[in-house]
């Protein structure tokens, strides 16, 4: 359960209308899977149009995840009338990123009025094994919408 409680009742509805209308993770393959007050979970599958020269998923990819993971956790918990825009975030790459499966875990640990504050871990995913490949910490704005 979550400890936080949003701001906007309709914040599901809300958030997933605004993912529905990011054309960079439909683009990349990232879908979202669960969503609560303050936590979201996305995943992806393998796609090798997205790897580096090693063939593991690319840290932009990665990062680019974990980010949107974070937006969307904060969004849940912003007033009805506000829009999220990263402000800054740090990513730990952990482990290559090579996984048939990756699912990005992102929770609030400070929801302000305008500036709230978001981690994320990255795993890769192969059956029922998941490995830590990535973390991040990140400042999420609230704006007008």
């Amino acid at each position: 359960m979550s400890q936080f409680q949003p701001r906007n009742p309709d914040f599901e509805t809300r958030l997933r209308a605004s993912f529905s209308r990011q054309r960079a993770m439909q683009s990349i393959g990232i879908s979202l899977v669960e969503l609560s007050p303050g936590r979201v979970v996305l995943e992806m599958p393998f796609n090798p149009d997205f790897t580096q020269q090693h063939g593991y998923l690319h840290a932009g990819t990665v990062t680019t995840g974990l980010d949107s993971a974070c937006g969307y956790a904060a969004f849940s918990l912003m007033a009805a009338d506000a829009e999220v825009l990263s402000v800054e975030f740090k990513t730990n790459l952990l482990a290559p990123a090579k996984a048939p499966h990756f699912r990005f875990v992102a929770e609030v640990v400070k929801a302000g009025r305008t500036i709230s504050v978001a981690e994320a871990r990255g795993y890769g995913v192969d059956g029922a094994q998941e490995k830590l490949i990535a973390s991040m910490t990140c400042t999420l704005m609230a704006v007008p919408a």
